[in-house]
């Protein structure tokens, strides 16, 4: 599953990215409140990660919106506010945790798994043949058989379960398993994670199968 953060402070939003995408993580980044508030509505996060300022619509008011909207993605703010009205202020609005900055990385990353644990009893266990996928966890299995998946072939397993037996296209794909949905992924780049995903899944009957020129899709084997 894929996080979304929020931070207009362009050096501080990339160490983050950086930072939580070698901790696993696919990830959305933008530096606006509106451009936030419209990921949220069109796309299921994990957890976002909101600053409080930022241009466009502030962050506070981000998350008063989505709620509103009867979006349940989980938030945590991020804010230089750190008065005891500012942090019941943003609780009130609908954060679920607040992280005032300056902050340790590792403290946010240990909020965000925070996070996640709450929602796990809440997301629904993913399934196709003898695969199983946990999104909450980022597990997968087959036959109750751990399967040592990286980031990547898990954000592709997923993505191809939640579709099954439907095609998913090779945009739709990129879009949802790889960083920013990155435009510089290539076809070969594609076909070497789904082929080492195609082996590993072999020994539960789970098949990836491959339409030429227009996606892929799980088939029984």
């Amino acid at each position: 599953m894929r996080l979304l953060l929020a931070e207009d402070d362009a050096k501080l939003c990339d160490v983050l990215a950086r930072g939580l995408q070698r901790a696993g993580y696919l990830l959305d980044a933008v530096r606006r409140g509106d451009e936030a508030l419209e990921l949220l509505r069109f796309n299921d996060y994990a957890v976002a990660i909101v600053d409080w300022r930022m241009p466009g619509v502030q962050g506070i008011d981000v998350v008063k919106q989505a709620r509103l909207a009867g979006l349940r993605t989980p938030v945590l703010m991020l804010t230089a506010r750190d008065t005891p009205a500012d942090r019941i202020a943003g609780l009130d609005a609908g954060s679920d945790d607040y992280l005032v900055k300056p902050f340790d990385f590792e403290e946010l990353l240990a909020r965000v798994r925070a996070l996640m644990r709450r929602q796990a009893d809440h997301v629904p266990t993913i399934s196709f043949g003898a695969l199983r996928i946990d999104p909450a966890r980022r597990e997968a299995t087959v036959r109750g058989a751990p399967l040592a998946l990286t980031p990547t072939e898990f954000a592709v397993a997923e993505t191809l379960a939640r579709a099954a037996p439907a095609l998913v296209s090779r945009d739709d794909l990129v879009r949802r398993a790889w960083h920013d949905g990155s435009e510089s992924v290539g076809g070969n780049t594609i076909e070497v994670h789904v082929a080492r995903l195609r082996a590993k899944l072999v020994a539960g009957g789970v098949g990836v199968e491959g339409v030429r020129r227009s996606g892929y899709r799980l088939v029984p084997r």
